[in-house]
């Protein structure tokens, strides 16, 4: 029966720290027990070799693959069918859970004491025993730098995050001094109107713009770009780079779409600093 008392008492408390969004107590021992707490220490990555061969050479170590993960029941918004208009409680609720993820995967990389996280992945998945609810991860490599650089960690002390591939982080900082800051994203949950039946008769058989479409389309892209664009101002950034939008319908209807800009910001530090490299001719055709 103790066994189960114990396996009980994990549970509660694996369930306050998921309720106060934090991260469950099984991955805090994972985590701690690849720090080396109490015996050898060990990694893990989502790096490739190259990436894995460059970042060693760079000085850099990766930590460990870290991961934040919310399961969020988005609800329902009624939008006018033949209105466009922002749906902005399915808005919130998609930015609330994806902040939810990010946030416990760079609570797991600070449990490893990493400067910083790269080739973060945001993923968006479903369960057929879970209806109109949504599975929201963050996943990337924690990385440590080299003894003797600088702070690399975020003005709020968090580790940075970013989208890059170790080589696109090599280039950056090698060819411009630029550092990455966050990965900053913006969404946008649009209603896109429907055709009334004047409108497809006039439009029926011509070549014509569909003006309330590109309306829409426009409209929810800008509210995307920028609400990223203002995340990134309030980190203090100088820019954005390796900018995407996408679009999907999740468990919408199709004239329900949410549109997301992401990138990772980044701020001018110094010089560029040039990382002597050992090139390797591969043996494969």
């Amino acid at each position: 029966m103790s066994f189960f008392g114990i396996g009980q008492n994990r549970q509660a408390q694996s369930d306050v720290r998921t309720t106060q969004g934090g991260v469950p107590v099984d991955a805090v021992s994972r985590l701690r027990r690849m720090r080396g707490e109490g015996g050898q220490p060990l990694f893990t990555s989502d790096l490739s070799v190259s990436e894995f061969v460059l970042l060693e050479q760079m000085g850099w170590r990766p930590l460990g693959l870290v991961l934040g993960s919310s399961i969020y029941h988005v609800g329902i918004q009624y939008g006018n069918y033949y209105m466009n208009q922002e749906l902005d409680y399915l808005t919130a609720a998609m930015y609330e859970a994806r902040e939810l993820a990010m946030s416990r995967m760079e609570e797991e990389a600070d449990v490893l004491g990493a400067d910083g996280i790269v080739g973060v992945r945001l993923e968006v998945g479903g369960y057929a025993w879970a209806e109109n609810a949504l599975e929201f991860t963050a996943v990337g490599t924690a990385v440590k730098a080299p003894a003797s650089e600088a702070n690399w960690r975020t003005r709020d002390n968090k580790p940075f995050t970013s989208d890059f591939s170790v080589q696109d982080f090599y280039k950056l900082v090698s060819s411009t001094g630029y550092v990455p800051r966050e990965l900053v994203l913006g969404n946008c949950v649009y209603h896109i109107a429907h055709q009334g039946f004047v409108q497809q008769m006039r439009t029926l058989g011509n070549n014509v713009e569909l003006n309330n479409y590109t309306e829409a389309i426009y409209d929810a892209r800008e509210l995307a770009m920028g609400r990223m664009q203002a995340e990134a101002e309030s980190h203090g950034a100088d820019g954005i780079v390796g900018m995407q939008i996408v679009e999907k319908t999740h468990i919408w209807n199709p004239h329900v779409i949410e549109f997301m800009a992401i990138g990772t910001s980044v701020e001018k530090r110094g010089e560029p600093k040039t990382v002597p490299l050992t090139f390797q001719v591969g043996l494969n055709d």
